[in-house]
């Protein structure tokens, strides 16, 4: 008998502990599956395939996302139908093992570990896409054999539908024969047929949503893997509904992954060091090639994060395009990528279970400390590539000169008063100073009649550490801010705005750079020129002098509005989500939307500059 300062002797039996169960566990399946991407099912089965690879002797073979030709061509003629199949070389499953394996929720062929295989990625993103069912077919040992997971209506439940044997008895597995091992099969190797919600369904069509429809798998995989191991070839087919005679249109087409394009197309790369993390870069060429490649490829400017040789939360489009401007890339975007690769020392970085999102230390990464990071160390030739671009931009100093001049005078409507905490301060904060802006009270002041340090019956909020309060507010300082943004324009034409960034939008606020980026091609701003484009129509040149006079007016009507917003930073009943809000392109184009008083003062200033229209109608 142990005594009783001793450590009790662990007890090995099974019988110290009952396993948790799963209870329902296709609801469980279900809701897993709402946390992935629609095509997150490309990736999981791909990697499946790409680790069944790497456990041969030779870790070399194929990867193939194809139709599954043999069961187009025994359907019926007015019943074929195209389903998606992947078919792989890798080290394959007998029959018993795809049935401990595949209908096994959290189970796997190889290790589990928090940074590799779950064993649960393929039946998540998959098995809830195809109820009708996920025929997995393996040739391992010199013969085949099958299993078809699907999602049983009857019983509501996910699992393998037995065959039934020659002898009537019923088995999770079935033999196959040889007549059905694909041609790229040889020793070993498998394939999974995707068989979607039911026979009629296409499931070679790509999902709702997806990027190049006709090109989707290529597309994705591509964009979701920097580069596949040494010696695994990944091919998809694209055309499949044009004749298989037709190989110029219906072939099977290479997916290589971001890292060979970015190397053949690129002409400056390098990277540089971030907290926790690397980010790499690269400039891509201005060629023609750039276009041709999109439908298969991120082509142009984006962000992703880079693990283990995948992309996760790649930033493409707008998105992107907001990504690189808060990097520093203020313009030349579209030529820029740029891949973040964290650290993760001693286990800290890894995905979450549906693979969508990568997790640091178990938070999300820190995308707007390393876009600043990036910011502040932005490489030599990514800088002469911003500046070779914004001088193609609209030069705008004068103008700027004249708002701020104007803004002069009412310069004490939009500075609020803040205040700082500082030990040799000479005024005294109240608590709502500090935190919102306030006011302060002059120092010395005397408590108001009844306060007690030694507080009332009911005790003292914040326990003992009330004992330390000061009977006065904070000393601290008055904080003196100007915080003029700079405004330029961009727009298509002079090459300083790539759609779809700002599209119909009239304006957008990088606040880290404390810069306005308007939108010369917003329909506002053209509407006003064209309209008084028509009333000096009989001045020659007044174009020019017209569109100056237009965009310095729109862009003192977008500077006041920064001017006002940034007077509420820093108030406690203001949150940096709100702040987002209220500085975002939809409120900049809001700002833009009143147009009587700015009529009134483009028309002043024409009127100095071209002639008064009245002149010419007397």
């Amino acid at each position: 008998m142990a005594s009783a300062d001793s450590t009790p002797t662990p007890v090995s039996d099974s019988r110290r502990t009952y396993p948790m169960q799963v209870a329902n566990l296709s609801f469980l399946l279900d809701r897993l599956h709402r946390d992935c991407s629609p095509l997150q099912f490309l990736r999981e089965l791909t990697q499946n395939s790409i680790e069944a690879i790497q456990e041969l002797p030779d870790p070399t073979g194929e990867i193939i996302w194809d139709v599954d030709w043999i069961s187009y061509d025994l359907a019926q003629p007015d019943a074929a139908t195209y389903k998606l199949c992947l078919v792989d070389t890798g080290i394959a499953m007998t029959g018993r093992e795809m049935v401990r394996y595949i209908n096994a929720l959290s189970s796997s062929v190889r290790e589990q570990s928090e940074t590799g295989n779950y064993g649960v990625g393929a039946k998540i993103a998959a098995a809830p896409r195809n109820k009708a069912g996920l025929m997995y077919q393996s040739w391992k040992e010199g013969g085949g054999s099958i299993i078809h997971l699907w999602y049983d209506p009857e019983a509501r439940e996910y699992g393998l539908q037995r065959f039934e044997r020659p002898d009537g008895t019923y088995e999770s597995w079935g033999h196959l024969e040889e007549a059905v091992r694909p041609e790229d099969v040889e020793d070993h190797g498998t394939k999974v047929v995707l068989l979607g919600n039911g026979e009629g369904e296409d499931t070679m069509q790509a999902p709702a949503g997806a990027a190049s429809p006709s090109r989707w798998i290529a597309r994705y995989l591509n964009t979701r893997y920097f580069q596949f191991p040494e010696g695994i070839t990944v091919k998809a087919r694209e055309g499949w509904e044009n004749p298989r005679s037709d190989t110029d249109r219906n072939l099977l087409r290479t997916v290589t992954g971001m890292r060979p394009y970015l190397e053949r197309h690129a002409e400056n790369s390098g990277q540089i060091s971030l907290t926790d993390a690397t980010a790499h870069w690269w400039i891509l060429r201005e060629e023609p090639a750039l276009d041709k490649n999109s439908g298969i490829l991120a082509s142009s400017g984006h962000v992703a994060a880079l693990y283990q040789d995948e992309l996760y939360e790649m930033a493409t489009g707008r998105s992107g395009v907001a990504r690189l401007q808060h990097s520093g890339v203020i313009f030349g975007h579209k030529r820029v990528v740029i891949y973040v690769e964290p650290h993760g020392d001693n286990g800290g970085l890894t995905s979450n279970t549906a693979r969508t999102h990568l997790l640091l230390n178990g938070d999300p990464l820190p995308w707007a400390d390393w876009a600043a990071e990036f910011r502040e160390g932005l490489p030599s030739p990514i800088r002469e590539l911003v500046e070779d671009a914004a001088r193609g931009g609209e030069q705008f100093s004068d103008q700027k000169q004249s708002i701020f001049e104007r803004l002069k005078a009412i310069r004490d409507l939009y500075r609020l008063s803040k205040y700082r905490p500082n030990p040799r301060g000479m005024l005294e904060l109240d608590e709502s100073a500090v935190r919102t802006g306030g006011r302060a009270r002059p120092s010395g002041r005397q408590k108001g009649r009844g306060s007690s340090r030694s507080g009332g019956a009911g005790g003292r909020a914040g326990g003992v550490y009330s004992l330390f309060l000061t009977a006065g507010g904070v000393k601290g300082e008055e904080l003196n801010i100007d915080p003029d943004p700079d405004i330029e324009w961009v727009s298509v034409e002079d090459g300083t705005r790539e759609p779809p960034d700002l599209d119909d939008r009239a304006a957008k606020y990088l606040e880290e750079q404390n810069l306005i980026l308007a939108n010369a091609d917003f329909r506002v701003f053209v509407d006003m020129i064209d309209r008084w484009l028509k009333a000096y129509s009989h001045v020659p040149g007044a174009r020019n002098v017209i569109h100056e006079v237009v965009h310095e007016w729109f862009a003192q009507q977008l500077i006041e509005t920064v001017l006002g917003i940034q007077s509420l930073s820093g108030s406690s009943e203001w949150s940096i989500q709100e702040m987002e809000k209220v500085w975002s392109e939809e409120s900049l184009t809001a700002a833009t939307m009143p147009r009587y008083h700015i009529d009134i003062a483009i028309k002043r200033a024409l009127g100095v500059k071209l002639g008064s229209l009245k002149e010419r109608t007397g």
